[in-house]
């Protein structure tokens, strides 16, 4: 099993290192620091969760999933790449 995982320190504690040594199958994958793909991911689930989940009433498993579906195929028609900025250098994570 491959987990994608962010850069920070909580993956690389000594609990985490008797796991993975105890469960050899399963492999941890960092992803990059900045801008990471995974975040790019992470945001647009955010906003999926902003604009339809937290503001809607579902009657069921399948209503969720048609109006999950319907707002997938309108944000489709007008999306825009994420642009990832970081200006102040000093704030930049160092590994």
């Amino acid at each position: 099993m491959h987990v994608i995982v962010d850069n920070f320190s909580t993956y690389k504690v000594n609990l985490v290192k008797q796991f993975l040594g105890e469960h050899p199958n399963v492999k941890l994958n960092f992803a990059p620091t900045y801008p990471s793909w995974l975040y790019q991911v992470e945001s647009w689930f955010s906003k999926l969760q902003g604009d339809v989940i937290d503001r809607g009433i579902f009657t069921s498993v399948e209503d969720l999933e048609r109006e999950t579906l319907r707002y997938i195929r309108l944000y489709q028609r007008t999306v825009k790449p994420f642009h990832w900025k970081c200006s102040d250098v000093r704030k930049r994570i160092r590994e």
